[in-house]
């Protein structure tokens, strides 16, 4: 992605000071997607570079992931697999147990959701620790899913979450980066 782009993309993201709680930024999307031009290029930059790649299905993470996931899955022809917090899907699931800053959460997906050895894309709006992305690659691994990539929006460098992924061998594609929280 140009330069140029990607500080276009950048400006479509909302900024909020001390959201959730003082001294963090959140880095709000909802103003992105709202943006007709910005959210197809997001879309189509978190496509690439896996056209013809032969992706099975595209794995989006509760809550922005499910929408980004979804419009990544019909651009490659691939079927969609919402990760869900614990409790919200209605049949079979297979779930994982992650910790957080404060305590314990969890995700899950059906358990019949993906067969043994598909190629599946992670997508989500934001890396920041990683807790909950490294938690949906070792689900998905856990039913044998090939996770070929996962695919963010943004990226919070200082955070490390990027990085643990690329440690766990997930080839990891961001698109924008802001320092800090």
């Amino acid at each position: 992605m140009s330069r140029n782009s990607t500080a276009d993309l950048k400006a479509t993201i909302r900024s909020i000071p001390d959201y959730p709680r003082p001294g963090v930024v959140f880095r709000d999307i909802t103003t992105l997607l709202g943006n007709a031009r910005a959210f197809r290029r997001t879309i189509d930059e978190l496509v690439q570079p896996w056209p013809g790649a032969k992706i099975d299905k595209v794995a989006g993470i509760e809550a922005r992931g499910l929408i980004l996931g979804g419009a990544v899955a019909h651009q490659l022809s691939a079927g969609f697999v919402p990760i869900r917090k614990k409790g919200k899907l209605p049949h079979d699931t297979v779930s994982i147990a992650y910790s957080l800053e404060y305590g314990l959460d969890a995700i899950e997906m059906h358990r019949d959701a993906i067969d043994a050895g598909e190629r599946v894309i992670l997508v989500d709006d934001l890396i920041a620790t990683g807790g909950t992305a490294t938690a949906a690659v070792d689900l998905l691994r856990r039913i044998g899913a090939e996770v070929v990539a996962a695919v963010f929006v943004v990226d919070l460098p200082d955070l490390g979450g990027a990085e643990k992924l690329r440690t766990m061998g997930v080839t990891v594609r961001t698109l924008v980066s802001f320092d800090g929280e």
